[in-house]
Formats: structure tokens, C-alpha cells, sequence
């Protein structure tokens, strides 16, 4: 499958003329074509609700076409409850799912009547002594242990995982929590990340069924939702086939069917946390092709670096390249694609077979709109990029501007950095 960007040299080009690179932009028509899919997807079940996974892509602008689609958010940290909240959205629109949480933050997802879903068995007591109650809808994340398998492949190693009740913590838990005063429960799992199997949801599905099934009937707990998280991944490779969110959606109601109907739990919402799928498809960042270097081997070094993009230095990431303009020619010269971060791993892509690059050369990386712009950071002073949106009538609107320098100093408020910087320009 070959993987084409959404984007053509011309239109960067003239996006260039106000939006110098590197920049991320994101395809509004993909996006609300997906999230219009998964919501078809999961139509069989009145109480579904996806809650976007905040920290996949933190743009206030891009959640809101999400909202379009009835999409709540899934918050991991005290500010991106604040962003939820700055838009005007509170109560079980909010999905707080942290660990290791602080006391502020366990207050303020209170205050603002967001979903709690606990990591840990000992913050039972925690978020008690924190909140001075325990709220009426609670949820729990449940870790089995062990490997995860698919028709005897191991997916993963939730035993390795930091998070989440075991087995028998979720029982006691949940016996606890009924006798502190929580009426409706949630259970909660990410065992898996990145997968492109559609096997994955059902069978993640139908081990939680079976088990809310058991924690309804042994603890009398009454379960109101069961969240199926992210875990669904995209092809990052143009070899690979993506997952079909139309069959996961029909394998998830198939388990539905067969385990919490017959146990008279038809009445329990499904939920999602994804971002990844949502989202990474629809972003590419853009950059352009300053330099070229022939030592060792060839080099080709873009305005963009790691700090744009830390996945592919950090996780040893696949990331699709695009040269535009050139997306026909032939694939006849092998560059490693680098930043100008002073880390030898700052490499978008390594002993890549590429079309001949020019300087001045625009490239598109592929698959960015998820984990992208949100992992940035100032190593090496670098400043992070502007965010676009290309909407739906082929206009482009500025959704983050660029950091400059004063962004950069901005914390050093005492010193008055860069106003004395000012006056030397």
C-alpha cells in the first residue's frame, strides 16, 4: 500500500509563504471522517463514548472537532483537566486516568466532577483522605498479570506493567469502594499498544466482560461502563494493512452478546480512550532540506528535529518520508534524515531508500498527528513548531503558533532574560 500525504508540494508552498517549517499539520476532513466511522463503529451500544486521549494531541482545536462526534477527553495530569475544562467541558464528559497522582490533582478532577479511574488499590484510601469522600461513579484499572495472547501470540507483558489492581485487588477494591459510598463502577484496561490486529478489542472485551460479570455478582458492585482504552494502533509502514474499526466494533458487540447479555448486564456502556488511531494518521510534519553530507554515509539534514518528533530517537520509531514533488520517482538513494540536536540518535529515518533530495527540498513525515507535536521539548534550545489545520475547503488556519525565544526565557521572569536580550538585538 503506498502511503500518499494529504498535502501537495504546491500547497506547501504556499503555505510556506506565511508558515515557515517545520511545522505540523493536521487533515480536519481525515479526522472527522474516522472519528464519524468509530462512532458507526460502536452504534450498536447506546452508552458508548469515546474519550480522546488528550495527551496524544493536546490542541484544544483539534478536540473540538472530536466533540462534533460526541467525544469526550481522557485526561492523565492536572493541566490537561484544565484544558478540558477551560473548553467548557466537565462532569462525565472528562475521563481522569492517571498514576503515581498527586493530591491537587485527584482535588481538582473532583471539583469538576470528572470520572476517577483509580490506578492503584491504595488510592482508595488516598483519594478518601484527599477529596473527603468517594465519588458515586468510580472506576478501576485492572492489570491481569501474566502476557497478553491472541490465538497464541503474546501482544504483551501486562505483569511488567506499572499499572493497575491485580486480580484480587479489583474484588476487595471493589467491595471496599461499594461500603464508602460508590453506587456505579467502571473497569478499565490498556494492555496492549500500538496493535493494527482486529482481534485485539474483542479479546480484551470479552476477558473484562467476564470479569464484570464475576465482580457484579460476587461484590454486588454495579457496573456501569466497561472502557476498552487505546491500544489500537495504525500502519505506520506502507506494508502494512490497518485495522478495520468496523469489524473491531462488530467483534466487541459480538462478546458483548454472548457474555453480559446473558447475565443481564445489556445496560453497560462501552467507552474508548484512543488517540493514536484517532488522531496520527491525520498529522504530518513538514520540514525542509537545508543541508546534504557525504562521509560515512549520506546525509540529509532537515530544519525539523527530535524535538518535533522524539519518536523515532526515543523508540527507534518508523516514520513513512515523503519528498513532495517527487512522490513517483524512484527510490534510487539510501540518506539518514537528521536533526541538529547535538545526539547522534536525533534521525528521522536511517539507511532509507529515498528519491534524490534537493536542498530546498520539502518532506513530509508521515503519521505525526498522535505523540508528535505533544512530545516536543527545548533540548538544545530547540523551540517547538507552530500547529496547522487544513480544513475541510482546502483553507489552512494556525492552531499554535511557533515558539520564539521569549517563550524560551519566559520562566526566567526574575532575571528579566529577555528584555535585556532585547535591548542588546
Amino acid at each position: 500500500m503506498k502511503k500518499l500525504p494529504f498535502v501537495t508540494k504546491e500547497q506547501i508552498e504556499e503555505i510556506v509563504k506565511t508558515y515557515p517549517t517545520p511545522f505540523h499539520i493536521y487533515d480536519e476532513k481525515g479526522i472527522r471522517e474516522n472519528a464519524r466511522k468509530l462512532k458507526e463503529a460502536f452504534a450498536w451500544n447506546p452508552g458508548y463514548k469515546e474519550y480522546f486521549a488528550v495527551k496524544a494531541t493536546p490542541n484544544p482545536y483539534i478536540i473540538d472537532v472530536l466533540r462534533d462526534f460526541g467525544c469526550g477527553t481522557d485526561c492523565s495530569s492536572l493541566t490537561e483537566l484544565m484544558l478540558s475544562r477551560a473548553m467548557g467541558m466537565n462532569g462525565e464528559d472528562i475521563m481522569f486516568s492517571s498514576n503515581d497522582t498527586p493530591a491537587e490533582e485527584f482535588e481538582y478532577a473532583a471539583k469538576i466532577g470528572a470520572i476517577i479511574n483509580l490506578d492503584d488499590f491504595t488510592h482508595i484510601d488516598f483519594l478518601e483522605k484527599t477529596i473527603g469522600r468517594i465519588p458515586e461513579t468510580i472506576s478501576c484499572r485492572y492489570n491481569p498479570g501474566g502476557y497478553f495472547s491472541i490465538a497464541n501470540n503474546i501482544m504483551d507483558n501486562p505483569g511488567d506493567a506499572k499499572y493497575g489492581f491485580t486480580t484480587e485487588q479489583m474484588f476487595e477494591g471493589f467491595r471496599l469502594l461499594k461500603e464508602k459510598g460508590a453506587k456505579d463502577f467502571g473497569i478499565h484496561a490498556f494492555l496492549v499498544s500500538n496493535t493494527i490486529a482486529n482481534e485485539y478489542y474483542p479479546s480484551l472485551a470479552r476477558r473484562l466482560f467476564e470479569l464484570a460479570v464475576k465482580l457484579q455478582s460476587e461484590t454486588g458492585a454495579h457496573i456501569k461502563f466497561i472502557n476498552l482504552s487505546g491500544g489500537i494502533g495504525i500502519p505506520y509502514k506502507p506494508d502494512q494493512e490497518p485495522a478495520d474499526i468496523m469489524k473491531i466494533g462488530e467483534g466487541v458487540r459480538k462478546a458483548y452478546e454472548e457474555v453480559l447479555i446473558p447475565a443481564g448486564m445489556g445496560d453497560v456502556a462501552i467507552y474508548t480512550e484512543l488517540g493514536r488511531f484517532m488522531l496520527a494518521p491525520y498529522g504530518h510534519l513538514v520540514t525542509k532540506a537545508l543541508h546534504e553530507k557525504h562521509i560515512y554515509k549520506e546525509y540529509i539534514g532537515v530544519d525539523a528535529c527530535a524535538a518535533n518528533l522524539m519518536r523515532p530517537a526515543m523508540y527507534g520509531a518508523y516514520h513513512h518520508i515523503t519528498v513532495l514533488g517527487k512522490e513517483d520517482a524512484p527510490l534510487d538513494h539510501v540518506y539518514d534524515v537528521t536533526g541538529s540536536l547535538c545526539e547522534n540518535n536525533d534521525k528521522f529515518a536511517i539507511d532509507r531508500q529515498l528519491p534524490k533530495i534537493d536542498m530546498g527540498d520539502y518532506l513530509v513525515i508521515h503519521d505525526t498527528g498522535a505523540h508528535g507535536f505533544s512530545m516536543g521539548y527545548n533540548y538544545n534550545g530547540r523551540l517547538r513548531s507552530a500547529e496547522l489545520l487544513l480544513k475541510e475547503d482546502g483553507s489552512v488556519q494556525l492552531i499554535r503558533r511557533a515558539e520564539t525565544p521569549k517563550d524560551y526565557f519566559a520562566t526566567f521572569d526574575a532575571l528579566d532574560i529577555y528584555r535585556k536580550l532585547e535591548l542588546e538585538l
